[in-house]
Protein backbone atom coordinates (compact mmCIF):
# COMPACT_ATOMS: atom_id res chain seq x y z
CA UNK A 1 0.00 0.00 0.00
CA UNK A 2 1.39 3.40 -0.74
CA UNK A 3 1.46 6.38 1.34
CA UNK A 4 -0.75 8.39 -0.69
CA UNK A 5 -3.29 5.36 -0.49
CA UNK A 6 -2.57 5.58 3.77
CA UNK A 7 -3.46 9.45 3.46
CA UNK A 8 -6.47 8.39 1.94
CA UNK A 9 -8.01 5.69 4.11
CA UNK A 10 -6.92 8.01 7.20
CA UNK A 11 -8.95 11.06 5.76
CA UNK A 12 -12.13 8.72 5.33
CA UNK A 13 -11.56 6.89 8.43
CA UNK A 14 -10.56 9.81 11.01
CA UNK A 15 -7.82 8.29 12.32
CA UNK A 16 -5.36 10.12 14.63
CA UNK A 17 -1.71 9.71 14.18
CA UNK A 18 -1.93 8.82 18.04
CA UNK A 19 -4.21 6.03 17.10
CA UNK A 20 -1.99 4.95 14.50
CA UNK A 21 0.78 4.65 16.46
CA UNK A 22 -1.01 2.91 19.00
CA UNK A 23 -1.95 0.25 17.05
CA UNK A 24 0.56 -0.38 14.66
CA UNK A 25 3.40 0.09 16.58
CA UNK A 26 5.19 2.69 14.49
CA UNK A 27 6.43 5.44 17.14
CA UNK A 28 4.33 8.28 16.96
CA UNK A 29 7.31 10.91 15.83
CA UNK A 30 7.29 8.57 12.51
CA UNK A 31 3.64 8.24 12.38
CA UNK A 32 3.20 12.56 12.37
CA UNK A 33 6.19 12.52 9.97
CA UNK A 34 4.97 10.25 7.19
CA UNK A 35 1.43 11.73 7.14
CA UNK A 36 2.43 15.41 7.78
CA UNK A 37 4.73 14.84 4.45
CA UNK A 38 8.23 15.54 5.91
CA UNK A 39 8.84 11.38 5.68
CA UNK A 40 8.25 10.78 1.98
CA UNK A 41 10.25 7.38 1.84
CA UNK A 42 9.90 5.66 5.41
CA UNK A 43 11.78 2.48 5.96
CA UNK A 44 10.42 -0.86 4.25
CA UNK A 45 9.54 -2.83 8.00
CA UNK A 46 7.50 0.65 8.68
CA UNK A 47 5.21 0.67 5.21
CA UNK A 48 4.46 -3.01 6.51
CA UNK A 49 3.41 -2.53 9.91
CA UNK A 50 1.63 0.59 8.78
CA UNK A 51 0.11 -1.46 5.99
CA UNK A 52 -1.06 -4.30 8.05
CA UNK A 53 -2.70 -1.35 10.49
CA UNK A 54 -5.00 0.06 7.31
CA UNK A 55 -5.73 -3.22 6.29
CA UNK A 56 -6.84 -4.77 9.65
CA UNK A 57 -8.47 -1.48 10.91
CA UNK A 58 -10.55 -0.01 7.62
CA UNK A 59 -12.60 -3.35 6.14
CA UNK A 60 -11.10 -1.96 3.02
CA UNK A 61 -13.91 -2.79 -0.11
CA UNK A 62 -16.58 -2.57 2.37
CA UNK A 63 -19.11 0.46 3.49
CA UNK A 64 -22.05 0.68 5.28
CA UNK A 65 -24.79 3.10 4.10
CA UNK A 66 -25.99 3.45 7.42
CA UNK A 67 -25.20 2.31 11.09
CA UNK A 68 -27.22 -0.94 10.78
CA UNK A 69 -25.65 -2.27 8.32
CA UNK A 70 -21.85 -1.50 9.90
CA UNK A 71 -23.51 -3.11 13.04
CA UNK A 72 -25.33 -6.64 12.42
CA UNK A 73 -22.14 -7.14 10.41
CA UNK A 74 -20.15 -7.03 14.00
CA UNK A 75 -18.06 -3.97 12.93
CA UNK A 76 -19.54 -0.54 14.15
CA UNK A 77 -16.13 0.96 14.28
CA UNK A 78 -16.17 0.31 10.73
CA UNK A 79 -16.42 3.10 7.49
CA UNK A 80 -19.99 4.55 7.72
CA UNK A 81 -20.69 6.34 4.10
CA UNK A 82 -24.34 7.48 4.80
CA UNK A 83 -25.89 9.94 2.55
CA UNK A 84 -22.50 12.25 2.88
CA UNK A 85 -19.53 10.39 3.62
CA UNK A 86 -17.27 10.70 6.84
CA UNK A 87 -14.51 12.36 5.52
CA UNK A 88 -12.14 14.83 7.19
CA UNK A 89 -12.66 18.43 6.37
CA UNK A 90 -10.40 21.28 6.81
CA UNK A 91 -12.53 22.23 9.50
CA UNK A 92 -11.60 18.87 11.52
CA UNK A 93 -9.15 19.70 14.12
CA UNK A 94 -7.24 17.56 15.89
CA UNK A 95 -5.30 17.43 18.67
CA UNK A 96 -1.30 16.76 18.03
CA UNK A 97 1.34 17.05 20.60
CA UNK A 98 5.31 15.25 21.17
CA UNK A 99 4.34 15.25 25.21
CA UNK A 100 5.88 12.20 26.40
CA UNK A 101 3.00 12.23 28.35
CA UNK A 102 0.92 10.75 25.55
CA UNK A 103 3.20 7.56 24.95
CA UNK A 104 0.31 5.27 25.51
CA UNK A 105 1.76 1.91 26.91
CA UNK A 106 -1.55 1.17 29.11
CA UNK A 107 -0.35 1.89 32.05
CA UNK A 108 -1.34 5.21 32.96
CA UNK A 109 -3.53 6.23 35.43
CA UNK A 110 -5.63 9.26 36.83
CA UNK A 111 -2.40 10.95 38.22
CA UNK A 112 -1.16 11.02 35.10
CA UNK A 113 -3.97 12.30 33.42
CA UNK A 114 -4.52 15.25 36.48
CA UNK A 115 -0.76 16.08 35.84
CA UNK A 116 -1.21 17.13 32.02
CA UNK A 117 -0.56 20.54 30.71
CA UNK A 118 -3.80 22.86 31.49
CA UNK A 119 -5.99 22.89 28.06
CA UNK A 120 -4.83 19.35 27.02
CA UNK A 121 -7.94 17.54 25.53
CA UNK A 122 -7.46 13.54 25.91
CA UNK A 123 -9.64 10.83 27.35
CA UNK A 124 -8.02 8.03 29.75
CA UNK A 125 -9.53 4.86 28.79
CA UNK A 126 -8.19 1.27 30.06
CA UNK A 127 -4.82 3.25 30.92
CA UNK A 128 -4.52 4.51 27.89
CA UNK A 129 -4.89 8.39 26.67
CA UNK A 130 -7.19 9.39 23.48
CA UNK A 131 -7.06 12.37 22.07
CA UNK A 132 -10.16 14.81 21.64
CA UNK A 133 -10.66 16.65 18.59
CA UNK A 134 -12.00 20.37 18.91
CA UNK A 135 -15.88 20.21 18.56
CA UNK A 136 -17.25 21.70 15.40
CA UNK A 137 -20.25 24.28 15.81
CA UNK A 138 -22.53 22.28 14.84
CA UNK A 139 -20.96 19.59 17.21
CA UNK A 140 -21.38 21.94 20.02
CA UNK A 141 -25.26 22.81 19.52
CA UNK A 142 -26.36 19.61 19.22
CA UNK A 143 -24.69 18.43 22.15
CA UNK A 144 -26.32 22.11 23.75
CA UNK A 145 -29.36 21.90 22.67
CA UNK A 146 -29.77 17.54 23.42
CA UNK A 147 -28.55 19.08 27.35
CA UNK A 148 -30.88 21.97 27.58
CA UNK A 149 -33.91 19.54 26.25
CA UNK A 150 -33.17 17.53 29.20
CA UNK A 151 -33.05 19.83 31.69
CA UNK A 152 -36.56 21.05 31.15
CA UNK A 153 -37.83 17.90 32.02
CA UNK A 154 -35.93 17.90 34.89
CA UNK A 155 -37.08 21.18 36.14
CA UNK A 156 -40.59 20.27 34.72
CA UNK A 157 -40.52 16.51 36.58
CA UNK A 158 -38.04 16.89 39.53
CA UNK A 159 -36.32 13.91 40.63
CA UNK A 160 -32.89 13.01 41.75
CA UNK A 161 -31.47 12.64 38.25
CA UNK A 162 -28.76 15.39 37.29
CA UNK A 163 -27.68 16.70 33.49
CA UNK A 164 -24.29 17.26 32.65
CA UNK A 165 -22.46 18.76 29.71
CA UNK A 166 -18.76 18.02 28.46
CA UNK A 167 -16.44 18.50 30.12
CA UNK A 168 -17.47 16.82 33.32
CA UNK A 169 -15.22 14.41 34.09
CA UNK A 170 -16.57 10.48 34.45
CA UNK A 171 -14.29 8.08 36.69
CA UNK A 172 -16.21 5.37 34.88
CA UNK A 173 -14.99 2.24 36.76
CA UNK A 174 -14.91 3.55 39.71
CA UNK A 175 -10.66 2.81 39.16
CA UNK A 176 -7.48 5.14 38.59
CA UNK A 177 -7.48 3.75 34.68
CA UNK A 178 -10.62 5.47 32.58
CA UNK A 179 -11.24 8.97 32.70
CA UNK A 180 -13.86 10.40 29.96
CA UNK A 181 -15.73 13.22 29.03
CA UNK A 182 -19.33 12.22 27.45
CA UNK A 183 -21.04 15.14 25.43
CA UNK A 184 -23.72 15.09 27.56
CA UNK A 185 -25.21 12.53 30.55
CA UNK A 186 -27.44 12.12 33.28
CA UNK A 187 -26.26 10.74 36.47
CA UNK A 188 -29.77 9.60 38.94
CA UNK A 189 -27.57 8.22 42.00
CA UNK A 190 -26.07 11.44 43.40
CA UNK A 191 -24.04 9.42 45.40
CA UNK A 192 -21.96 9.10 41.88
CA UNK A 193 -21.23 12.53 42.26
CA UNK A 194 -18.33 14.47 43.65
CA UNK A 195 -16.98 18.18 43.48
CA UNK A 196 -13.98 16.95 41.39
CA UNK A 197 -16.14 14.49 38.95
CA UNK A 198 -18.74 11.83 38.56
CA UNK A 199 -17.74 8.29 40.20
CA UNK A 200 -19.40 4.93 38.26
CA UNK A 201 -21.50 4.99 35.13
CA UNK A 202 -24.20 7.41 34.37
CA UNK A 203 -27.88 6.24 33.63
CA UNK A 204 -27.64 8.56 30.32
CA UNK A 205 -24.51 9.26 28.13
CA UNK A 206 -24.78 11.07 24.78
CA UNK A 207 -22.02 11.11 22.73
CA UNK A 208 -21.94 13.64 19.70
CA UNK A 209 -19.53 11.64 16.87
CA UNK A 210 -17.21 13.98 14.72
CA UNK A 211 -14.77 12.38 12.02
CA UNK A 212 -11.83 12.05 14.13
CA UNK A 213 -13.45 10.51 16.94
CA UNK A 214 -16.09 7.95 15.51
CA UNK A 215 -13.76 4.45 15.60
CA UNK A 216 -13.59 6.22 19.57
CA UNK A 217 -17.69 6.55 19.88
CA UNK A 218 -18.81 4.08 18.45
CA UNK A 219 -16.51 1.08 19.41
CA UNK A 220 -14.20 1.64 22.28
CA UNK A 221 -16.15 3.71 24.46
CA UNK A 222 -19.45 1.79 23.07
CA UNK A 223 -18.15 -1.31 24.97
CA UNK A 224 -16.71 0.75 27.97
CA UNK A 225 -20.50 2.23 28.57
CA UNK A 226 -22.31 -0.88 28.16
CA UNK A 227 -19.30 -2.95 30.73
CA UNK A 228 -19.36 -0.08 33.20
CA UNK A 229 -23.19 -0.46 33.53
CA UNK A 230 -24.23 2.79 31.48
CA UNK A 231 -28.22 2.34 31.47
CA UNK A 232 -28.69 4.20 27.93
CA UNK A 233 -26.29 5.00 25.35
CA UNK A 234 -27.30 7.43 22.61
CA UNK A 235 -24.78 8.50 19.21
CA UNK A 236 -25.59 10.93 17.51
CA UNK A 237 -24.07 11.25 13.60
CA UNK A 238 -24.32 15.10 12.69
CA UNK A 239 -23.55 14.59 9.32
CA UNK A 240 -25.72 11.82 8.48
CA UNK A 241 -28.14 13.78 10.82
CA UNK A 242 -28.95 10.37 12.88
CA UNK A 243 -29.04 9.10 16.36
CA UNK A 244 -28.75 5.63 17.50
CA UNK A 245 -29.65 4.21 20.80
CA UNK A 246 -29.22 1.39 22.97
CA UNK A 247 -31.05 0.63 25.83
CA UNK A 248 -28.63 -1.41 27.39
CA UNK A 249 -30.68 -2.94 30.86
CA UNK A 250 -33.39 -3.99 28.33
CA UNK A 251 -31.84 -4.98 24.86
CA UNK A 252 -28.21 -5.34 22.89
CA UNK A 253 -30.31 -4.16 20.01
CA UNK A 254 -30.57 -0.76 19.32
CA UNK A 255 -32.80 1.78 17.32
CA UNK A 256 -32.35 4.18 14.97
CA UNK A 257 -33.86 7.80 14.63
CA UNK A 258 -33.27 11.01 12.03
CA UNK A 259 -33.06 15.09 12.72
CA UNK A 260 -37.31 14.53 11.73
CA UNK A 261 -37.57 12.31 14.73
CA UNK A 262 -38.53 12.96 18.62
CA UNK A 263 -36.10 10.66 20.65
CA UNK A 264 -37.77 9.08 23.64
CA UNK A 265 -35.74 8.60 26.90
CA UNK A 266 -35.68 5.08 27.46
CA UNK A 267 -34.32 5.50 31.27
CA UNK A 268 -37.94 7.79 32.02
CA UNK A 269 -39.54 5.43 30.04
CA UNK A 270 -40.36 7.69 27.41
CA UNK A 271 -41.90 10.24 29.53
CA UNK A 272 -38.90 12.62 28.07
CA UNK A 273 -38.90 12.97 23.90
CA UNK A 274 -35.62 14.84 22.68
CA UNK A 275 -37.00 16.89 20.19
CA UNK A 276 -34.51 16.49 16.60
CA UNK A 277 -36.41 18.34 14.43
CA UNK A 278 -36.31 21.08 17.01
CA UNK A 279 -32.72 20.82 17.03
CA UNK A 280 -32.50 21.13 13.88
CA UNK A 281 -34.07 24.16 13.12
CA UNK A 282 -31.81 25.70 15.49
CA UNK A 283 -29.05 24.63 13.58
CA UNK A 284 -30.05 24.63 10.25
CA UNK A 285 -28.17 27.45 8.82
CA UNK A 286 -24.75 25.94 9.90
CA UNK A 287 -25.88 22.94 7.45
CA UNK A 288 -26.63 25.05 4.69
CA UNK A 289 -23.83 27.34 5.07
CA UNK A 290 -21.24 23.59 4.57
CA UNK A 291 -23.88 22.42 1.49
CA UNK A 292 -25.19 19.74 4.00
CA UNK A 293 -28.92 20.60 4.66
CA UNK A 294 -31.77 18.49 4.47
CA UNK A 295 -35.31 19.39 2.55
Amino acid sequence: MTISEMQSLKQEYGFSCRFIADESGVPFGTVQKIFGGSTASPRQVTLKSLTEFFEKNTSIGKTYKNYSDAYQMNEPEAHYTGTSAYKITDDDRKLATDDQKHQNDGGKTIKDYLSLPEGTRVELIDGKFYDMAAPTTIHQHVSGLIYYQLLGFIDSNGGDCVPFDAPTDVQLDCDDKTIVQPDVLVVCDRDKITEARIVGAPDLVVEVVSPSNWNIDTFIKFKKYKKAGVREYWIILPRQQKIVVFCFEKSDDFVEYTFNDKVPVGIWEGKCEVDFKRIYENIKFLYEKSGNASN
